[in-house]
């Protein structure tokens, strides 16, 4: 599900789950341990990318109606710790967006420390409302630094996807790259950013500057259950496979 490139000492991470590599439980799982792993890797840097033509679709949601509640409570806290474990990792950590990157994979890709996105059609967005659900803390917090708490509210209320260009005006990509050149370049990025200065001093400024967002990620774990009653009941009550449906045109 993932595979693992060494390039002058960035691991080159690539997502490699099906054709648009949706997040069902498995990759998830796979994702927090091999950024878990990476703590202590001799790794300097990471850059995390897809296979394929897309970066991420994001949750898996046929698996998602599939699977029903013990699946969705088993689902939650793996997307959590898949998005957690690249926004706290003491190395620097570039996304190479390579297509679209909708929903969990926008989330994802806006936990890395810098945002590369291929020139071509994808897509970048965060939908997760009209899909009936509500954001867990973390994608919560990761998008909220990414971003800003002004934008975080257009992106999350308004739920649509954008085109590279305008998700740069957003914050949610550093730069747009000429498809040829973006893994060579996020892998230039990783290691510039893994030796221009001390890597116990870039761990600590890191953590400085998400300390906050870590917190508010614990301080309202009260919030989990709630969060996942709400997308128990999306997929119990046929709103999540209306919108399924809708999107795909099949039924």
């Amino acid at each position: 599900m993932i595979e693992r490139e060494d390039v002058d000492g960035v691991a080159v991470l690539r997502l490699a789950h099906g054709p648009v590599n949706a997040m069902d439980l498995e990759l998830c799982e796979a994702i927090a341990d091999a950024f878990g792993a990476l703590a202590a890797d001799p790794a300097v840097a990471v850059v995390l990318t897809g296979a394929g033509r897309s970066f991420s679709a994001g949750v898996d949601l046929r698996r998602l109606l599939d699977g029903g509640e013990e699946y969705v409570r088993r689902f939650l806290p793996a997307l959590d710790a898949a998005l957690r474990t690249p926004f706290e990792l003491g190395k620097p950590v570039v996304a190479a967006v390579n297509g679209h990157a909708i929903a969990g994979g926008a989330v994802l890709a806006a936990a890395a420390d810098r945002v590369l996105m291929t020139d071509g059609p994808g897509r970048v967005g965060i939908p997760e409302i009209v899909v009936g659900v509500p954001f867990p803390r973390v994608p919560i917090e990761v998008v909220r630094h990414a971003v800003g708490d002004q934008v975080a509210r257009r992106l999350v209320i308004g739920a649509k996807t954008h085109a590279a260009a305008d998700a740069v005006g957003f914050g949610l990509v550093d730069e747009i790259v000429p498809a040829g050149d973006l893994l060579d370049r996020a892998v230039a990025e990783a290691r510039a950013l893994a030796t221009g200065v001390p890597p116990d001093t870039f761990a600590m400024t890191k953590a400085q500057l998400r300390r906050e967002h870590v917190e508010r990620m614990d301080g309202y774990a009260d919030e989990a259950p709630g969060v996942a009653e709400l997308w128990v009941r999306r997929v119990t009550d046929g709103w999540t496979a209306a919108y399924l449906a809708a999107a795909t045109g099949r039924k």
